[in-house]
């Protein structure tokens, strides 16, 4: 996959056969494209180019949206559960937000894994595992987006 392709250019391809989703859209530019997939559950396969693409780690992953004995069990099914689909495409929705701040992916994936002390001396990665979290983290991302002291 080219560099500039982004893990829901891979999901698009994966989901919807020959209509690729250009490379500046993702999940957080078309959410209601997403909603059915999301509501009966992701392909597992997206998983895989989630971790092949480097967007997250195993490790990551177990931590924050799917432990590997759930994944293990859900690749018998071929299908995510919605809910974990939808804590999924959360957090990449936020790894892509990060991306597009910092216009670099190794600067942003950088600045999610490094503590802060605006989290309480927590990476932002770490806050994702939550919808609260979540928000925490996309405010600040918008904050900087803006050029607002963060």
């Amino acid at each position: 996959m080219p560099a500039d392709m982004g893990y829901m250019h891979h999901m698009e391809v994966h989901m919807h056969g020959d209509s690729p989703m250009p490379a500046n859209k993702g999940f957080g530019e078309a959410p209601l494209r997403w909603m059915a997939e999301v509501r009966q559950g992701i392909d597992v396969g997206i998983v895989d180019a989630v971790l092949a693409d480097g967007r997250l780690s195993a490790v990551e992953l177990d931590r924050l949206a799917l432990p590997r004995k759930t994944l293990m069990h859900r690749r018998t099914m071929g299908r995510l559960s919605p809910e974990q689909s939808d804590r999924l495409l959360r957090i990449l929705r936020v790894i892509e937000e990060a991306e597009a701040t910092f216009g670099d992916r190794d600067k942003a994936h950088l600045w999610l894994r490094r503590p802060t002390p605006l989290f309480a001396d927590q990476a932002p990665l770490d806050l994702l595992d939550t919808d609260i979290g979540v928000r925490q983290v996309e405010a600040l991302l918008g904050r900087i987006a803006h050029g607002i002291a963060a």
